[in-house]
């Protein structure tokens, strides 16, 4: 039998991909951190996060979800296949329907905005509701701005430019930071500022940053995107097949790609019973969970979806079933680490982020029990990053959906069994949010090993075997600080704080992958090799 290379995908892309993600998660960061201080785990950010809650789950569902993966799939096999002109005028009839029909959902949004509130936070009192109400009608044209977002940036990934894409939602954190406390301060002066208490005037302010952020998260990829060769222009004409095809698979991966984000609303309605905190525990939990999630899932995911796709367009099953399996391996190998060190060390690091103004060490301590359930399933969810959009390379678009379904329901008993019957609480919601990946990726494996084949099955497993192996060193180191020095010195100034953490962490990575170089971790040995390449000494 004939030898078939292994196909994988571009390490330089994704190290370029994570370190752009790195970016915008870090003041993703920073704008929780400051929202967090200005406002605190209260009642007015319960609001404002509830409210942005809608726009944000449209955003994942449609946007950056089911736009995202059925554009770039048709997108890329259309440029394999037809050419670079007829990939560009289907990107111009698909920014012209996404234009009107967004349009036309963010008005929806802000008249019906009493009937999601009521959906999403049901336990809410009349007033919180209220205010809740308002926020969201002012924010809900955000994903009008962020879909247009999405599709420049599929465009610019199929044409393998990735850093500018990744790097956009930097300047959504920059525009929201920025403008929110700009606006803060305008709209609701403060006696002192270096102590302030803003109010409901100060949430307006964030929800107007936030639009703010989403047209400077649109506008920066236009240069990037001239340069790659589009020329935007208003076509009605959406009968053509790509069209069609891209509306087809929209709706199964509308469903599919709702999996996290309607999991997530169902936590926000448990939670919007619990009093008031959960809530702003569990998004900030959840968004500390997305820094690894980002810099390892997504960018393996966003470089991984245009070579499938052009491997499956072409009919080249060989490489389309070893990139897919390559990509899964390097996903572990990354995520697998950054949970150990999220579960042992989530209370020194929100202690460090989170713990300033009106953030208390009571939040600390119930937002820490959060993170430390959400990261069990941080691999699987990065994993799911990376095959679900794969199925719709291979049209078995359905797949991603009925699993997604299954996961919802999952995810609803799972929730009332933790909360209610265990009485976990807020950890009983991200605890079942983890198994429900988990699940997820279960399913997906299982089902995509049958329609390639095989999978490559035995090296993951001998790779995740590899890998707990080496991971028993990196949660001693994180546990021995955290026991011997964190929970003793408590008191310690931010920066000694942070240096002692990066030190822990610093050392706990190196022993880890130390110890995955010697255990002939396959992925591990790519890294070392293309650094020896790009940085060493020509051999004589």
């Amino acid at each position: 039998m004939a030898h078939v290379p292994t196909q994988r995908i571009s390490t330089r892309a994704t190290g370029i991909v994570g370190v752009a993600i790195l970016c915008s998660r870090v003041l993703g960061l920073i704008r929780e951190v400051v929202f967090a201080a200005l406002f605190g785990a209260s009642r007015n950010m319960d609001a404002f996060l509830t409210a942005f809650r809608a726009p944000n789950m449209l955003r994942d569902l449609f946007a950056e979800g089911a736009l995202s993966t059925a554009f770039v799939t048709t997108f890329s096999q259309r440029i394999a296949t037809e050419g670079d002109k007829s990939a560009w005028n289907l990107a111009s009839k698909v920014a012209t329907l996404a234009l009107v029909f967004m349009s036309a959902v963010s008005l929806l949004g802000v008249i019906f905005a009493p009937v999601l509130i009521n959906i999403l936070a049901p336990g809410f009192p009349i007033e919180k509701a209220e205010l809740t109400v308002l926020l969201t009608r002012i924010m809900f044209p955000f994903i009008l701005l962020v879909s247009l977002a999405a599709l420049v940036m599929g465009m610019l990934n199929a044409k393998h430019v990735f850093g500018m894409p990744a790097m956009a939602s930097s300047f959504f954190n920059l525009g929201s930071i920025i403008g929110g406390v700009a606006l803060c301060y305008w709209l609701d002066p403060q006696p002192d500022w270096r102590h302030p208490h803003f109010g409901e005037r100060g949430l307006v302010g964030l929800s107007i940053a936030t639009l703010i952020g989403g047209f400077l998260q649109l506008i920066v990829q236009f240069p990037s995107l001239g340069r790659v060769g589009f020329r935007f222009r208003l076509d009605f004409n959406w009968r053509d097949p790509g069209v069609r095809t891209i509306l087809g698979m929209m709706g199964p991966a509308t469903i599919a790609a709702s999996a996290v984000q309607v999991n997530v609303a169902v936590n926000s309605i448990f939670a919007s019973g619990l009093g008031d905190g959960p809530i702003a525990w569990l998004n900030i939990a959840f968004r500390l969970m997305q820094l690894p999630l980002g810099i390892f899932g997504v960018a393996v995911a966003t470089v991984t979806l245009p070579l499938v796709s052009r491997s499956a367009a072409v009919g080249n099953t060989s490489e389309f079933r070893s990139a897919l399996a390559h990509s899964i391996r390097l996903v572990l190998l990354l995520t697998i680490p950054a949970a150990i060190g999220l579960i042992i060390l989530a209370e020194p690091i929100i202690h460090l982020i989170y713990e300033h103004g009106r953030f208390t060490p009571y939040a600390t301590t119930q937002t820490a029990a959060a993170l430390r359930f959400y990261a069990i399933g941080l691999a699987g969810y990065s994993a799911d990053k990376v095959l679900a959009p794969a199925f719709y390379a291979l049209n078995r678009r359905y797949v991603p959906m009925f699993v997604t379904l299954t996961s919802i329901a999952i995810n609803f008993s799972l929730n009332w069994f933790f909360t209610f019957y265990l009485h976990w609480g807020h950890r009983g919601l991200a605890f079942s949010t983890s198994m429900v990946a988990i699940t997820n990726f279960i399913f997906l494996y299982s089902m995509m090993r049958r329609y390639t084949g095989r999978l490559e099955t035995g090296a993951m497993f001998r790779t995740i075997a590899k890998l707990l192996f080496a991971g028993i060193g990196l949660a001693a180191i994180c546990w021995l600080a955290s026991t011997f020095f964190f929970s003793v010195h408590t008191h310690l100034a931010g920066w000694k704080n942070f240096l002692a953490l990066m030190v822990t962490i610093a050392v706990g990575a190196g022993t880890f992958f130390g110890a995955a170089y010697l255990l002939r971790v396959a992925e591990v040995h790519d890294v070392v090799d293309l650094f020896r390449r790009k940085f060493g000494r020509p051999t004589l």
